[in-house]
């Protein structure tokens, strides 16, 4: 839990910030020699400048739009990291990016909700609550997810709130990138540790799951919120509730086919078959996406701080404190290559934007290989 903060009291607060200053990390597993068994070509890297918060890009065909912490916001072209567009907001962000390909949306550190279109600001939005998810555009619509678990809807034309859905909530929530996805005709979000379906046009609930029960003798140990970006196979929704849970929905039946007490903090990853992820102490596990069933577990990167994962044809893909980008079997864990960056932690998840995985690092990096 140390690397990741809470928001609550102030009081509350202060106390787990001593708490994480204070603890003593063990130290990270050393990396193993292997035998690289699968090519990954360097196709290009650039900047956004550091990155003090947990950048979502998006990702819209071969397009990444994606934003850095001072408010530069830029497209580009995934293949060869040419340039389509930059603009700067002017102040620092705390969440982006949203984009439809046409609309971008991004949340800056003074809870202002600001669109762009074609590099020109549109408009701006005082939000009454702290954002650290990003945005979603869709349906000329701009939907936002605050840290106190309320969910609005904005005009992405004009800015004009068209709803807001608000829910009781526990007096800590966690800060870090929550759920807030499009299903079909629903919007899914996250809250506590329940993934919920909301109508996108009234802002009414539909159906909510739970993923996890919270359980403790406090309220740190029992914040479930889940934990954003979902993995999404056809109708059916995965995500991991914060250090509780790994769990299946099927969306359109609004029915929990599975989940597992597991520890963690960082989202999952996986496809129609597989789902992957690293608890607590970066030990990764590999489950049956059907039935949950456990296939494999990995301790070969413990305590490296691993990234949520992303899961390729022969590989699933964490990045590490260190820069370091670890392309494993999917099949049974073993290394099949391994990739340095700029020595600085990768950021969130990995991404597939056409041919190429992009990760991003907490110095601002950006960086592209095709795996071969």
């Amino acid at each position: 839990m140390s690397r990741r903060l809470l928001m609550g009291a102030a009081l509350a607060a202060a106390v787990l910030a001593a708490g994480c200053a204070s603890s003593s990390r063990p130290k990270p597993a050393p990396l193993e020699s292997f035998n690289a068994q699968l090519a990954a070509k360097p196709l290009w890297n650039t900047s956004v400048g550091s990155l003090d918060f947990a950048l979502t890009p998006a990702v819209r065909g071969n397009t990444l739009v994606l934003a850095g912490n001072a408010g530069q916001v830029l497209a580009l072209q995934a293949d060869n990291g040419r340039e389509l567009w930059r603009l700067n907001a002017g102040t620092p962000l705390s969440a982006g990016v949203g984009s439809d390909g046409r609309f971008a949306s991004v949340v800056t550190r003074d809870n202002e909700l600001l669109t762009f279109e074609g590099g020109k600001l549109l408009w701006r939005q005082r939000l009454n609550t702290r954002v650290v998810t990003a945005p979603l555009v869709a349906g000329e619509r701009v939907f936002v997810l605050g840290v106190d678990r309320g969910v609005q809807a904005f005009d992405a034309i004009d800015g004009q709130q068209l709803w807001k859905l608000q829910r009781p909530g526990e007096p800590l929530t966690l800060l870090q990138p929550g759920v807030l996805s499009p299903f079909k005709d629903t919007l899914l979000v996250g809250q506590g540790p329940r993934l919920a379906g909301v109508d996108p046009l009234k802002g009414t609930l539909r159906w909510e799951v739970a993923i996890a029960v919270p359980r403790g003798t406090n309220e740190v140990e029992r914040l479930a919120d889940l934990v954003g970006p979902v993995q999404r196979a056809g109708d059916v929704v995965c995500a991991r509730a914060f250090q509780s849970a790994v769990g299946c929905v099927d969306a359109q039946r609004a029915a929990l086919l599975w989940a597992k007490s597991v520890g963690g903090v960082s989202a999952v990853g996986g496809d129609a078959r597989q789902v992957f992820g690293a608890d607590a102490s970066d030990r990764i596990s590999a489950w049956n996406a059907k039935s949950g069933e456990l296939a494999w577990t990995s301790d070969k990167l413990l305590n490296r701080d691993l990234s949520g994962a992303l899961v390729l044809e022969r590989a699933v893909v964490f990045g590490d404190a260190q820069g370091y980008v670890h392309f494993l079997s999917r099949d049974s864990g073993q290394t099949l290559q391994r990739l340095s960056t700029d020595g600085s932690a990768v950021v969130g998840s990995p991404l597939r934007v056409g041919d190429a995985v992009v990760v991003l690092t907490r110095k601002g990096g950006v960086y592209a290989f095709r795996p071969e």
